[in-house]
């Protein structure tokens, strides 16, 4: 099922977690309003990046699969707000936060992880930039 032109459910619902531990990472149908919602934040990350092709690692995950990941208890993935990605053909996930946050495009969090972007629309929109090293946040962009 396609969520928006270039983003399927099943790309923002698949976990290797909850496949191997016999997880649930069914959506409820308010996160998969919240996942339609960012499948088009995506698409608007997606044309900013010249259109070329995104690889989401984790969007949605419900609250086991969460749990057995260590994500944090307040996660927007548990709401299906926030997506985790890479865009090796347009650059670094650096690069690809440089860009994202002087975009205007709106979200919550925007978190350079390292080897990849973490974007979420949580509704209070703070536009916060974080850069994520050796499990800690610090503000801005290294």
């Amino acid at each position: 099922m396609n969520l928006t032109p270039h983003f399927t459910l099943a790309e923002m619902t698949v976990s290797q977690t909850a496949a191997r531990k016999g997880l649930s990472n069914e959506p409820t149908e308010r996160a998969l309003e919240n996942l339609i919602k960012i499948a088009y934040t995506m698409e608007d990350v997606r044309a900013l990046l010249g259109g070329k092709a995104i690889s989401v690692s984790s969007g949605y995950r419900s609250i086991a699969v969460n749990k057995a990941v260590g994500g944090s208890n307040t996660s927007a993935h548990v709401d299906g707000l926030a997506c985790d990605f890479i865009c090796p053909a347009f650059g670094s996930p650096l690069a690809i936060c440089k860009i994202i946050a002087k975009s205007g495009i709106k979200f919550d969090q925007l978190i350079e992880e390292g080897t990849w972007v973490h974007i979420s629309i949580d509704p209070r929109m703070r536009q916060q930039v974080l850069t994520m090293r050796n499990g800690k946040y610090s503000m801005g962009l290294a």
